[in-house]
């Protein structure tokens, strides 16, 4: 948390990748990357009941702001004289995203938590769905900190916010039967019913669910389609979207030049497939848990020498991704990569087990199948 908040401007964006050895990174416009500064700040918080990090003081980087039209600009960023504490750093994240405007949903930029979707709010007018549901959460769970802060102005504000962001979810953010991904720059919708590509995202229904946002009813409709759609047990995939980007007049960037089914562009990107697990066992349902493990497992994927042949990685790591496409369906992609195993570690800990430390209390709450003794 500390090393991250290093690498936050004054403005409260912060540096989308950097190296450490000679401290050059990317400013960019992506619009999530900033907000999971304040999402480890508050999971830390809970997990270790420790607020002194809070009062931890930090300095910024210091940096050019991007031209009108620049969208990105790797270079070197030194250190600034300015130090606040990590409380105040999470306040520019979390106000730099608010100052950009949320209605109905936050601005995407150059991309969210895909990296992939970057040509779908580069004029500063595309949204997206998925980050409503991010940010509703960040909120909902910062005003308790700000209230053991005493910062009684921010807990009106972002109360404020978040219920009127949860309206607008659950209204311009439904398409029926689940929830949408995004909107571009110029008013498309993607994740839509309507859409000829990615109809239904996996992340928006998950983060529906994992953020408490949605209407209770819808919960559990986006959930169900979401598993129709999206969870392939034949080739043991749960995809991110389907269908992939090919053919259709949306350009929405980057992932569209992946071969359709792979990585990001309709792909298993495990990172979303964990989220899905986690929603699953948050609407109770500890059979379906346990199904899509199984799916995840990478021991589950080399079972024979027929299955490892086709999955090609070793089966004790967890892959990045998993190709759905057709001439590479069940093949890993990326492996030894830890975000996607953490939150897996997450998941199955947290969730399925149920294990949680929340403020110095244990608890033990499972979401098992009726299989488990």
């Amino acid at each position: 948390i500390i090393n991250a908040a290093r690498h936050q401007f004054i403005e409260g964006d912060v540096l989308h990748w950097w190296h450490n050895e000679t401290k050059k990174g990317i400013r960019t416009r992506f619009s999530d990357d900033l907000l999971w500064l304040v999402y480890a700040v508050i999971e830390y918080v809970q997990f270790e009941n420790d607020f002194t990090i809070l009062n931890e003081e930090v300095e910024y980087i210091s940096g050019n702001i991007l031209a009108e039209n620049e969208y990105e600009k790797y270079d070197l960023y030194h250190e600034s004289q300015i130090k606040e504490n990590i409380f105040n750093h999470c306040i520019r994240a979390i106000n730099c995203c608010l100052d950009k405007g949320v209605e109905p949903f936050p601005k995407i930029g150059v991309g969210d938590w895909n990296d992939g979707f970057s040509n779908i709010g580069p004029k500063g007018n595309g949204q997206s769905v998925w980050l409503g549901f991010f940010l509703y959460d960040i909120l909902n769970k910062f005003v308790s900190i700000c209230e053991r802060m005493n910062k009684p102005d921010l807990v009106q504000k972002y109360n404020q916010i978040k219920d009127k962001l949860k309206k607008n979810l659950n209204s311009f953010g439904w398409d029926g039967r689940w929830f949408k991904r995004a909107v571009t720059d110029d008013g498309k919708e993607i994740g839509s019913i309507n859409s000829e590509e990615c109809r239904i995202d996996s992340i928006s229904q998950s983060w529906a669910v994992i953020s408490g946002a949605a209407d209770n009813d819808k919960k559990f409709i986006a959930m169900e389609e979401a598993e129709n759609y999206l969870v392939d047990r034949e080739n043991k995939i749960i995809k991110l979207f389907d269908p992939p980007f090919e053919k259709s007049s949306i350009e929405p960037g980057y992932i569209k030049a992946y071969p359709p089914g792979v990585r990001e562009n309709g792909g298993q990107y495990t990172h979303a497939a964990c989220w899905l697990l986690i929603a699953e066992t948050m609407l109770g349902f500890g059979d379906k848990a346990k199904e899509l493990i199984d799916i995840i497992n990478p021991i589950e994927h080399s079972k024979n020498k027929e299955e490892a042949k086709r999955y090609k990685l070793e089966p004790y790591i967890i892959p990045a991704d998993v190709y759905s496409n057709k001439d590479l369906i069940g093949q890993g992609g990326w492996n030894w990569y830890t975000g996607s195993s953490s939150w897996f570690y997450k998941a199955i800990l947290e969730n399925v087990l149920g294990i949680k430390l929340e403020y110095g209390f244990l608890y033990i709450k499972p979401c098992i199948t009726k299989d488990w003794k």
